[in-house]
């Protein structure tokens, strides 16, 4: 699994995202009307500060500020979206899937 008990996610080499760094917030999610359209806040807005993180190791939290740079925030968040579910736990479960992926991706060697 890519989750411990208390919700934080793993990464590969030891490394990880603690779940009390993770903020999260709801909104409503925008696209086509319908009947029920924008009642319930769906869509899910991570953010985590990579620049603050106590899951990388130096080395590598400086690897992945580097690699992610664009994607940052002025204050060093990593912020992603997820709105492409019904329901917030689906979109929860996407938002964090792709935020371990970009940081993932971001520690491997193998970008020279």
């Amino acid at each position: 699994a890519d989750e411990d008990r208390e919700g934080d996610l793993l990464l590969p080499g030891g490394h990880r995202i603690p779940v009390s760094e993770l903020v999260e917030q709801a909104s409503r999610a925008g696209g086509p009307g319908g009947q029920h359209v924008n009642t319930s806040s769906t869509r899910v807005t991570l953010r985590w500060n990579l620049r603050e993180t106590c899951g990388l190791r130096p080395e590598a939290r400086a690897r992945a500020l580097e690699r992610l740079a664009k994607r940052l925030t002025r204050d060093g968040e990593l912020v992603v979206h997820a709105a492409s579910h019904r329901s917030r736990h689906r979109n929860r479960q996407d938002a964090r899937e792709r935020l371990r992926s970009l940081v993932e991706a971001a520690g491997r060697d193998d970008q020279r």
